[in-house]
Protein backbone atom coordinates (compact mmCIF):
# COMPACT_ATOMS: atom_id res chain seq x y z
CA UNK A 1 0.00 0.00 0.00
CA UNK A 2 2.99 1.93 -0.17
CA UNK A 3 1.78 4.00 -3.49
CA UNK A 4 -1.51 5.04 -1.16
CA UNK A 5 0.66 5.94 2.71
CA UNK A 6 3.33 8.20 0.03
CA UNK A 7 0.39 9.90 -1.64
CA UNK A 8 -1.29 10.40 2.04
CA UNK A 9 2.39 12.09 3.11
CA UNK A 10 2.33 14.26 0.32
CA UNK A 11 -1.11 15.34 0.17
CA UNK A 12 -0.63 16.96 4.04
CA UNK A 13 2.71 17.88 2.76
CA UNK A 14 1.25 20.59 0.30
CA UNK A 15 -0.96 21.32 3.39
CA UNK A 16 1.55 22.48 5.07
CA UNK A 17 2.06 19.66 7.55
CA UNK A 18 5.90 18.77 7.72
CA UNK A 19 5.29 14.81 7.24
CA UNK A 20 8.27 12.62 7.53
CA UNK A 21 8.85 8.80 6.65
CA UNK A 22 10.87 6.50 8.54
CA UNK A 23 11.93 3.25 7.26
CA UNK A 24 14.41 0.14 8.26
CA UNK A 25 16.17 -1.27 4.71
CA UNK A 26 14.22 -4.85 5.41
CA UNK A 27 11.17 -6.91 3.71
CA UNK A 28 10.13 -7.92 7.52
CA UNK A 29 8.64 -6.22 10.35
CA UNK A 30 9.21 -7.06 14.48
CA UNK A 31 7.03 -6.40 16.86
CA UNK A 32 4.99 -8.43 19.40
CA UNK A 33 3.02 -11.78 19.30
CA UNK A 34 -0.61 -9.80 20.07
CA UNK A 35 -0.52 -8.26 16.76
CA UNK A 36 -1.83 -12.08 15.65
CA UNK A 37 -4.73 -11.14 18.38
CA UNK A 38 -7.90 -9.10 17.18
CA UNK A 39 -7.60 -5.87 18.99
CA UNK A 40 -10.52 -6.29 21.52
CA UNK A 41 -9.00 -8.85 23.39
CA UNK A 42 -6.22 -7.06 24.30
CA UNK A 43 -8.54 -4.53 26.00
CA UNK A 44 -8.17 -3.34 29.52
CA UNK A 45 -4.73 -4.69 30.32
CA UNK A 46 -3.14 -7.92 31.39
CA UNK A 47 -5.56 -9.18 33.33
CA UNK A 48 -8.54 -8.83 31.43
CA UNK A 49 -6.67 -10.36 28.72
CA UNK A 50 -5.66 -13.80 30.75
CA UNK A 51 -9.53 -13.80 32.14
CA UNK A 52 -10.66 -13.69 28.29
CA UNK A 53 -8.11 -16.35 27.43
CA UNK A 54 -9.11 -18.82 30.30
CA UNK A 55 -13.17 -18.59 29.38
CA UNK A 56 -13.40 -21.09 27.39
CA UNK A 57 -16.22 -18.69 25.55
CA UNK A 58 -14.35 -16.00 24.86
CA UNK A 59 -10.99 -17.71 23.85
CA UNK A 60 -13.70 -19.49 21.02
CA UNK A 61 -14.57 -15.95 19.66
CA UNK A 62 -11.00 -14.59 19.85
CA UNK A 63 -9.62 -17.91 17.64
CA UNK A 64 -12.36 -17.43 15.27
CA UNK A 65 -11.43 -13.97 14.84
CA UNK A 66 -7.84 -14.63 14.32
CA UNK A 67 -8.89 -17.03 11.57
CA UNK A 68 -10.82 -14.21 9.90
CA UNK A 69 -7.80 -12.05 9.85
CA UNK A 70 -4.96 -14.92 8.77
CA UNK A 71 -7.65 -15.35 5.78
CA UNK A 72 -7.61 -11.23 5.41
CA UNK A 73 -4.58 -11.31 5.06
CA UNK A 74 -4.37 -14.14 2.63
CA UNK A 75 -1.82 -16.50 4.22
CA UNK A 76 -2.26 -20.22 4.64
CA UNK A 77 -0.83 -20.55 8.17
CA UNK A 78 1.28 -19.13 10.82
CA UNK A 79 4.65 -19.79 9.06
CA UNK A 80 5.20 -15.90 8.50
CA UNK A 81 5.75 -15.52 12.00
CA UNK A 82 8.54 -16.39 13.48
CA UNK A 83 9.74 -15.61 17.23
CA UNK A 84 12.47 -13.20 18.29
CA UNK A 85 12.55 -13.91 22.35
CA UNK A 86 10.40 -16.13 24.47
CA UNK A 87 11.06 -16.06 28.36
CA UNK A 88 9.17 -19.16 28.58
CA UNK A 89 11.13 -21.41 26.35
CA UNK A 90 14.13 -20.27 24.60
CA UNK A 91 14.33 -23.41 22.40
CA UNK A 92 10.98 -21.37 20.33
CA UNK A 93 13.59 -18.81 19.18
CA UNK A 94 14.59 -18.64 15.87
CA UNK A 95 11.14 -20.88 14.97
CA UNK A 96 7.97 -20.15 13.20
CA UNK A 97 4.33 -20.77 14.85
CA UNK A 98 4.04 -23.63 12.50
CA UNK A 99 7.43 -24.80 13.33
CA UNK A 100 6.38 -24.35 17.31
CA UNK A 101 2.88 -26.13 17.09
CA UNK A 102 4.21 -29.73 14.78
CA UNK A 103 6.59 -29.50 18.37
CA UNK A 104 3.48 -30.76 19.93
CA UNK A 105 2.57 -34.10 19.92
CA UNK A 106 -0.84 -33.95 20.74
CA UNK A 107 -1.67 -31.10 17.86
CA UNK A 108 -2.12 -31.90 14.27
CA UNK A 109 -0.44 -29.25 11.78
CA UNK A 110 -3.56 -27.08 11.44
CA UNK A 111 -4.41 -23.31 11.45
CA UNK A 112 -7.04 -23.98 14.34
CA UNK A 113 -4.09 -26.17 16.58
CA UNK A 114 -1.65 -22.94 15.56
CA UNK A 115 -3.93 -20.68 17.44
CA UNK A 116 -4.33 -22.06 20.44
CA UNK A 117 -0.39 -22.45 20.27
CA UNK A 118 -0.24 -18.88 19.81
CA UNK A 119 -3.09 -18.52 22.84
CA UNK A 120 -1.27 -20.75 24.99
CA UNK A 121 2.09 -18.53 24.37
CA UNK A 122 -0.11 -15.24 25.13
CA UNK A 123 -1.18 -16.35 28.56
CA UNK A 124 2.55 -17.51 29.07
CA UNK A 125 3.18 -14.05 28.58
CA UNK A 126 3.65 -13.12 25.01
CA UNK A 127 6.98 -13.01 22.52
CA UNK A 128 8.29 -10.34 20.32
CA UNK A 129 8.08 -11.45 17.09
CA UNK A 130 9.43 -11.54 12.98
CA UNK A 131 6.88 -11.10 10.45
CA UNK A 132 7.29 -12.26 7.01
CA UNK A 133 4.77 -9.35 6.25
CA UNK A 134 6.29 -6.82 3.44
CA UNK A 135 7.49 -6.88 0.31
CA UNK A 136 10.57 -5.30 -1.50
CA UNK A 137 8.85 -3.36 -4.15
CA UNK A 138 7.41 -1.39 -1.07
CA UNK A 139 10.30 -1.12 0.79
CA UNK A 140 12.63 0.67 -2.65
CA UNK A 141 9.53 2.73 -3.67
CA UNK A 142 9.18 3.82 0.41
CA UNK A 143 12.94 4.26 0.24
CA UNK A 144 13.25 6.55 -3.07
CA UNK A 145 10.79 9.15 -1.49
CA UNK A 146 12.72 12.11 -0.56
CA UNK A 147 10.90 12.50 2.77
CA UNK A 148 12.18 9.07 3.93
CA UNK A 149 14.23 9.19 6.97
CA UNK A 150 16.37 6.29 7.86
CA UNK A 151 15.68 4.05 11.49
CA UNK A 152 16.03 0.87 13.03
CA UNK A 153 12.63 0.95 14.86
CA UNK A 154 15.03 -1.77 16.88
CA UNK A 155 16.27 -1.93 20.81
CA UNK A 156 19.40 -1.98 22.40
CA UNK A 157 20.10 -5.84 22.10
CA UNK A 158 22.62 -8.40 24.48
CA UNK A 159 24.80 -9.87 22.11
CA UNK A 160 23.91 -13.57 21.85
CA UNK A 161 20.06 -13.62 23.73
CA UNK A 162 17.31 -14.25 21.09
CA UNK A 163 16.81 -13.96 17.58
CA UNK A 164 15.72 -10.33 17.31
CA UNK A 165 15.34 -8.27 14.06
CA UNK A 166 18.53 -8.01 12.27
CA UNK A 167 17.51 -3.86 11.92
CA UNK A 168 19.18 -3.49 15.07
CA UNK A 169 22.45 -4.44 13.78
CA UNK A 170 22.70 -3.74 10.19
CA UNK A 171 20.21 -1.11 9.42
CA UNK A 172 22.49 1.83 8.59
CA UNK A 173 25.39 -0.35 6.38
CA UNK A 174 22.82 -2.12 4.81
CA UNK A 175 21.30 0.94 3.30
CA UNK A 176 24.47 1.96 2.03
CA UNK A 177 25.91 -1.51 1.25
CA UNK A 178 22.78 -2.91 -0.65
CA UNK A 179 21.10 0.20 -1.74
CA UNK A 180 23.36 2.65 -2.18
CA UNK A 181 26.57 0.87 -3.52
CA UNK A 182 24.88 -2.78 -4.88
CA UNK A 183 21.30 -1.28 -6.27
CA UNK A 184 21.86 2.74 -6.98
CA UNK A 185 18.38 3.04 -5.12
CA UNK A 186 20.10 6.38 -3.51
CA UNK A 187 23.10 8.16 -4.08
CA UNK A 188 25.84 8.37 -1.42
CA UNK A 189 24.94 11.46 -0.22
CA UNK A 190 21.51 11.67 0.04
CA UNK A 191 21.47 8.04 2.31
CA UNK A 192 23.34 10.26 4.54
CA UNK A 193 21.45 13.10 4.79
CA UNK A 194 18.29 10.48 5.21
CA UNK A 195 20.30 9.34 8.52
CA UNK A 196 21.61 12.50 9.86
CA UNK A 197 20.02 15.95 9.16
CA UNK A 198 16.76 14.69 8.09
CA UNK A 199 15.75 13.39 11.12
CA UNK A 200 18.10 15.67 13.52
CA UNK A 201 15.56 18.83 11.80
CA UNK A 202 12.55 16.36 12.23
CA UNK A 203 13.53 16.17 15.91
CA UNK A 204 14.52 19.21 16.02
CA UNK A 205 18.12 18.79 17.09
CA UNK A 206 19.54 22.26 16.37
CA UNK A 207 22.85 21.27 17.27
CA UNK A 208 23.37 17.98 15.63
CA UNK A 209 23.35 16.72 12.02
CA UNK A 210 25.35 18.09 10.19
CA UNK A 211 29.11 18.99 9.68
CA UNK A 212 29.56 22.57 10.30
CA UNK A 213 31.02 25.08 13.42
CA UNK A 214 29.05 25.39 16.28
CA UNK A 215 27.44 21.95 15.85
CA UNK A 216 28.03 18.66 18.27
CA UNK A 217 30.90 16.58 16.44
CA UNK A 218 29.00 13.17 16.06
CA UNK A 219 31.04 12.09 13.17
CA UNK A 220 31.76 8.71 11.56
CA UNK A 221 34.16 7.79 9.48
CA UNK A 222 33.86 4.79 6.86
CA UNK A 223 34.55 3.44 3.48
CA UNK A 224 31.62 3.18 1.23
CA UNK A 225 33.63 0.47 -0.48
CA UNK A 226 33.76 -1.65 2.54
CA UNK A 227 30.68 -0.94 4.50
CA UNK A 228 28.78 -4.18 4.75
CA UNK A 229 25.84 -5.38 7.19
CA UNK A 230 26.07 -8.57 8.34
CA UNK A 231 23.26 -9.40 10.38
CA UNK A 232 20.51 -11.68 8.84
CA UNK A 233 17.42 -13.58 10.14
CA UNK A 234 19.50 -16.63 11.16
CA UNK A 235 22.23 -14.95 12.21
CA UNK A 236 21.04 -11.62 13.80
CA UNK A 237 23.65 -11.17 16.46
CA UNK A 238 26.54 -9.31 14.02
CA UNK A 239 28.05 -6.46 14.14
CA UNK A 240 28.53 -4.28 10.70
CA UNK A 241 31.71 -4.02 9.32
CA UNK A 242 33.43 -1.04 7.47
CA UNK A 243 33.01 1.64 10.35
CA UNK A 244 36.43 2.76 11.55
CA UNK A 245 35.60 5.43 13.27
CA UNK A 246 33.24 7.10 15.64
CA UNK A 247 33.25 10.45 17.58
CA UNK A 248 30.12 11.25 19.70
CA UNK A 249 30.35 14.72 20.93
CA UNK A 250 33.80 15.43 20.18
CA UNK A 251 34.99 11.91 21.95
CA UNK A 252 36.24 8.77 20.48
CA UNK A 253 33.70 6.00 21.19
CA UNK A 254 35.26 3.15 18.01
CA UNK A 255 38.94 3.76 16.75
CA UNK A 256 40.08 2.05 14.02
CA UNK A 257 37.28 -0.70 14.34
CA UNK A 258 37.30 -1.24 17.60
CA UNK A 259 35.68 0.24 21.35
CA UNK A 260 36.83 2.49 23.46
CA UNK A 261 36.19 3.02 26.90
CA UNK A 262 34.79 6.69 26.25
CA UNK A 263 31.19 7.42 26.77
CA UNK A 264 30.49 10.65 25.21
CA UNK A 265 26.44 9.87 24.56
CA UNK A 266 24.00 12.24 26.29
CA UNK A 267 20.18 12.32 26.67
CA UNK A 268 18.82 14.61 23.48
CA UNK A 269 15.84 16.42 23.60
CA UNK A 270 14.23 18.12 20.91
CA UNK A 271 13.23 22.21 20.78
CA UNK A 272 9.70 23.15 20.97
CA UNK A 273 8.56 25.93 18.53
Amino acid sequence: MSEQTLALADKYRREGVDVVIDQYPYDRSSTNLGMLVPSWALADGREAVLKRLRDPAARAKIAHDMEDMLNKKGQPDYAFATVASYGPDHKFEGKSITEINATFKSRAKSVPNEIQTILDMMEAGGASMVYQSMGEVDVDRIMRYPNTAIASDGGIRVPGEGMPHPRSYGTNSRVLAEYVRKRHVLTLEDAVRRMTSLPARTFRFTDRGQLREGAAADILIFDPEKVEDRATFLNPHQYSAGFDYVLVNGRVEVDDGKLTASRGGTILRGHQN
